[in-house]
């Protein structure tokens, strides 16, 4: 006798009025931040310092009376008290899992988890694959780095929910290719940059993926790419799948929000976080639509409470209620990184608002290329853009047409070069697509 999976959906949470919402928020906030407090040395000293207290907290806005903290508050805290740092709220014994980050812009910060946020974490990635539509009967291989990464224990959801699991890690594209084809493996997770270089890849050996893989569903994060709809389309038009787009980062957890069937923005997981998004210059929160830093408060997370934490993400949300019935805030978009955000002649671009454009038009291969230089004290940008090999335009006509479209979206001009097919290299896991070249080093 089999034992019957659990769907991974709470109507009565998941529905419930916006007003609803944000009273259990501020239950668990009241609560969370009176456990940081009394249990943090970094936190009590630092609510002292700002001259508040956790009883000072009356409602969701109050939350603003408490300072920020920022990835160089966690390498420094790190650094002085090894090897979490004092924003730690439970003893050691207690932490039973960490998750660091890959230490591209620092020192690697390390995430601990105790045994009750880690199996929150997993219970809501398990709520997160149900939403979007991953049923025990499915195969699912989990394409993710398992080497510190937070993204790799969310295969444990896909478990969790009842899903046959392969935990197939960063293995070669052929080998990956190869597990596709002999498990038939109808769900898989990756960055937007490997689901396209993956798909390439296997038709260039001989693979159609829509004809001869099963593969259904590709949830992707890592990058903003699966929050533009340009580039989730071909992606789905390469596999005959259907995207989903998920955030998370290494200092709260996994998934943090992710699409539903729906595919109508994110939806984020208001039970464990509290999400501000706000202006970077004022600190002002941004209207409903508009882009703003994403600042995010935990809720539950025990072993070391996240509060105020500026995650340096560009996004833009709604609070409308979703097509699938679901009242949770729904990102609308991960537009960039206030350290990607390139600042050309007094206008904010971000590479997203570029890949949009590349992706949009069929007779471009979709990848793209920006070089930020300075001549004579100004900044000039080029956009290198390949043409799709089916294309029949002549790379002036290109050139013209991608200058246009950029200047009408975007209000930047730039020189455009167009290149041919493969020319410029393909990322197997997360793409750099800026070279900044006006200090003489590339970011």
């Amino acid at each position: 006798m089999t034992t019957p999976h659990r769907p991974y959906w709470d109507a009565a949470l998941e529905t419930q009025p916006r007003a609803d919402w944000d009273a259990l928020k501020l239950q668990l906030l009241q609560k969370h931040l009176a456990h940081a407090y009394a249990n943090s040395p970094y936190y009590r000293a630092s609510f002292d310092a700002a001259g508040v207290h956790p009883d000072a907290l009356r409602s969701l806005d109050d939350i603003r009376r408490f300072p920020f903290i920022t990835k160089q508050t966690l390498r420094e805290r790190q650094q002085a008290v090894e090897p979490f740092g004092d924003l730690v709220a439970v003893p050691e014994r207690d932490i039973v899992y960490i998750s660091a980050s890959s230490g591209s812009t620092g020192v690697p910060t390390a995430s601990p988890f105790s045994a009750g946020d880690f199996d929150d974490w997993i219970d809501y990635e398990a709520r997160q694959f149900w939403s979007s539509g991953l049923r025990p009967e499915d195969r699912y291989a989990h394409s993710l780095n398992f080497s510190l990464f937070v993204g790799g224990p969310c295969v444990l959801g896909a478990q969790k929910l009842g899903a046959l699991s392969i935990h197939a890690g960063t293995v070669p594209s052929e080998r990956l290719l190869a597990i596709l084809r002999q498990f038939q493996v109808t769900a898989i997770w990756t960055t937007p940059s490997y689901a396209w270089y993956l798909g390439e890849t296997a038709l260039k050996e001989g693979i159609d993926p829509r004809r001869d893989l099963a593969v259904k569903r590709i949830f992707v994060a890592g990058e903003p790419g699966g929050s533009i709809p340009e580039t989730r389309q071909r992606i789905e038009a390469l596999w005959g799948a259907s995207v989903y787009d998920y955030y998370g980062l290494s200092d709260i957890f996994g998934s943090c929000a992710g699409m539903c069937e729906e595919k109508d923005g994110l939806h984020w997981a208001e039970d464990h976080i509290h999400v501000e998004v706000l202006h970077p210059g004022t600190n002002e929160p941004v209207e409903e639509g508009a882009r703003g830093e994403l600042v995010l408060t935990t809720l539950k997370k025990t072993a070391r409470p996240m509060i105020r934490f500026r995650t340096g993400d560009i996004v833009s949300f709604t609070s409308e209620p979703c097509g699938c019935g679901r009242t949770s805030i729904r990102l609308q978009g991960v537009h960039g990184r206030l350290d990607d955000m390139l600042i050309i002649k007094g206008v904010n671009l971000f590479p997203s608002d570029v890949e949009a454009i590349a992706r949009r038009d069929r007779d471009f291969s979709g990848e793209y290329r920006l070089i930020v230089e300075r001549e004579n004290h100004l900044d000039r940008l080029t956009v290198e853009v390949e043409r799709a090999a089916t294309s029949a335009h002549s790379d002036a006509e290109l050139a013209g047409r991608f200058a246009h479209h950029l200047k009408a979206v975007t209000g930047v001009s730039a020189a455009v070069n167009i290149l041919p097919t493969d020319t410029l290299p393909r990322a197997t896991h997360k793409a750099k697509r800026v070279e900044d070249r006006r200090s003489g080093v590339w970011a």
